[in-house]
């Protein structure tokens, strides 16, 4: 069970910079369904989307996927998948990672996902993530989470030492933050009893709360431009993206 891992896909209609954005259309396909099917073809681990609408459901269900419903109190997609693993594993003997892969990049490579876990190889890594280099604009934009880490081409899994969205904060070793997150089940376990930390709403960061509770997270570096669909520009680009 230690290293079995499961990917969960948290997912809800009430984005309001893209409402409705798990159902978004690109080229005849939900976005949520792009999304399921790359962290299927990730091979990890068996992959559902826990989610608190019906439609979202119906729509991963329609194209042959699992998806387990949750409640609406929810403040983010860590409590999301928590209730979801709970249910599908409540003796906690089935899964020893979990895998939360947010459900709003629909361009993500599958090889992408898996080396989410490749830092929780190391025994004292108990949370893991993925970076990858800044381009041109991102540093400025505060919309762009960056994570500093010693990463480089030859060292490309290391402990991350912040998370922050302001340029002033970063010297050399800041990267694009890809928002995956592979979790020992002991972690995600804590994660979700845990209150806010005081980083963590002054940044508005969630990973803020497990490195102020002393939990090391591990970042692998990867070549990739994944993104997230936060905007209509985003989901032009995205389109634009799965077009090729």
């Amino acid at each position: 069970m230690r290293d079995t891992a499961i990917v969960l896909i948290p997912a809800r209609l009430k984005a309001t910079r893209l409402p409705g954005k798990p159902l978004a259309d690109i080229h005849g396909v939900p976005m949520i369904v792009h999304v399921w099917r790359r962290a299927v073809a990730a091979g990890v681990g068996p992959v559902m989307v826990a989610c608190e609408d019906e439609d979202i459901a119906a729509a991963v269900r329609a194209a042959g996927g699992q998806a387990e419903l949750t409640g609406a109190q929810h403040r983010s997609g860590s409590d999301r998948i928590h209730e979801a693993l709970t249910r599908l594993d409540p003796a906690k003997e089935k899964y020893g990672i979990v895998v939360n892969l947010q459900g709003d990049l629909p361009t993500i490579e599958p090889a992408v996902i898996a080396a989410a876990l490749e830092p929780l190889r190391a025994a004292d890594v108990d949370m893991a993530t993925l970076a990858r280099p800044l381009s041109a604009g991102e540093l400025d934009n505060p919309n762009v989470v960056k994570v500093r880490a010693p990463l480089t081409a030859r060292r490309p899994i290391a402990l991350a030492s912040d998370f922050t969205r302001e340029s002033a904060a970063c010297p050399d070793d800041c990267f694009h933050h890809i928002g995956i997150y592979a979790y020992r089940r002991r972690t995600l376990d804590w994660f979700v009893q845990a209150p806010p930390s005081a980083n963590e709403r002054a940044r508005s960061l969630e990973q803020l709360r497990a490195m102020d509770g002393g939990v090391p997270i591990g970042v692998r570096l990867v070549d990739t431009d994944s993104f997230g669909v936060d905007t209509p520009a985003d989901l032009a680009r995205a389109r634009a993206a799965l077009a090729r």
